[in-house]
């Protein structure tokens, strides 16, 4: 039951923040004259593939809920139970939130399936929020008060700024498949200026995580259980990092080589969702709290 909440927690967090990424990245940080005519052209295959994102948030999201409430009653009998589930939905602090996350999850798929445009940014919106009620249901329940709040906000803060990164690499990787007369060197510039801002903000709230949940720098002991697991996110974000610096270093040569390129940008998007895996293992464990 605990290996299969593990792998839900995996699936709905890769794409709720691939999705959220994909629309932040379509609509704001890729949104200029520089490509604004090539991603009119891949318009069509984004709305594909962020209409079957958000069918498959939407389905891992009750898979979840489930897989919650069958641990909740110790039976996989209770997984399919009307009454437990409502119960879990209506009496628990996980519940109350995700009411609005697969109401927000079923929006998010209509818009979708639709193409509603409406208003431009309402994708974005809902995308956002859909992340942002994720924040919750994580350790930051564990704080009640003031305390907790800022922690979810915190959180939140996180996961935008993973998700951001996450999102644009996924989308620059699509570019870069087909990248036409686009001007490379000067799409990867502005990708990389954005880029040390989001990690900056992955690191910042991602010490502020750390500090506030094992009450300590780093959790003791630091390479067992809770520890252990942050110490292979940590490396894996380590390597997305020195993945960017080394695109960066080819972009400032003389030739962009675009095979290249594409393989250290596939690199990164995996090294991304192995870090991903992480949190969803992490999410499961206890944080060891510091004596």
């Amino acid at each position: 039951m605990a290996t299969a909440l593990i792998l839900c927690r995996f699936v709905h967090f890769s794409v709720v923040l691939v999705l959220f990424g994909l629309c932040l990245s379509r609509d704001v940080i890729f949104r200029s004259r520089l490509v604004s005519a090539r991603l009119a052209l891949l318009d069509r295959q984004l709305r594909c593939a962020m209409l079957w994102l958000a069918a498959v948030a939407l389905v891992s999201a009750v898979v979840w809920l489930m897989l919650t409430a069958a641990s909740m009653a110790g039976s996989w009998n209770d997984a399919i139970d009307p009454q437990t589930l409502l119960l879990v939905l209506g009496n628990t602090f996980f519940g109350k939130v995700w009411v609005w996350h697969l109401a927000l999850g079923v929006l998010m798929t209509v818009l979708l399936a639709r193409s509603i445009a409406v208003f431009p940014g309402l994708r974005l919106i809902v995308s956002a929020l859909l992340l942002a009620t994720l924040a919750p249901v994580g350790h930051g329940a564990m704080f009640s008060g003031l305390d907790g709040q800022l922690l979810i906000l915190n959180q939140m803060l996180h996961l935008g700024a993973v998700a951001a990164w996450l999102g644009a690499l996924c989308l620059l990787l699509a570019l870069v498949s087909r990248p036409g007369s686009l001007d490379m060197r000067a799409l990867l510039l502005r990708f990389s200026g954005i880029g040390y801002g989001l990690v900056a903000l992955i690191i910042a709230t991602g010490l502020i995580n750390v500090r506030v949940l094992s009450g300590a720098p780093w959790p003791i002991p630091a390479f067992s259980g809770f520890g252990l697991i942050l110490a292979i996110k940590v490396a894996l974000v380590l390597c997305m990092v020195l993945l960017a610096v080394l695109n960066r270093m080819m972009v400032a040569g003389n030739e962009v080589r675009l095979d290249r390129l594409r393989i250290s940008i596939a690199l990164e998007c995996l090294f991304g969702l192995a870090a991903v895996a992480a949190v969803s293992l992490l999410g499961t464990l206890p944080p060891m709290l510091a004596a």
